[in-house]
């Protein structure tokens, strides 16, 4: 587990949470779960990462990735840790 004052980072934390499958399967929906500059995108409050948030949550349907196994508790939390942290690259 990361200690509270380590930040997550994108590319060491949360890129490698992506299998290649997940990142094929929504590629043809523009969803670029691969692309940090697409995952942090400020626009609209960073709609794209809370929007795959909610998706890995379960808060939206269906829930990410469709064919399981889906994200663990801590998963999620460091994913969320991402975005309080500012979403570092």
């Amino acid at each position: 587990m990361l200690l509270p004052s380590v930040r997550v980072s994108y590319a060491a934390d949360i890129r490698p949470l992506f299998r290649p499958l997940d990142i094929a399967h929504m590629a043809p929906f523009d969803v670029r779960l691969d692309d940090y500059a697409y995952m942090s995108d400020p626009s609209e409050n960073h709609r794209n990462a809370r929007t795959i948030g909610a998706f890995l949550s379960g808060a939206r349907q269906p829930r990410m990735p469709v064919d399981g196994p889906y994200w663990t508790e801590d998963q999620l939390k460091l994913y969320e840790r991402w975005m309080t942290d500012g979403f570092q690259p």
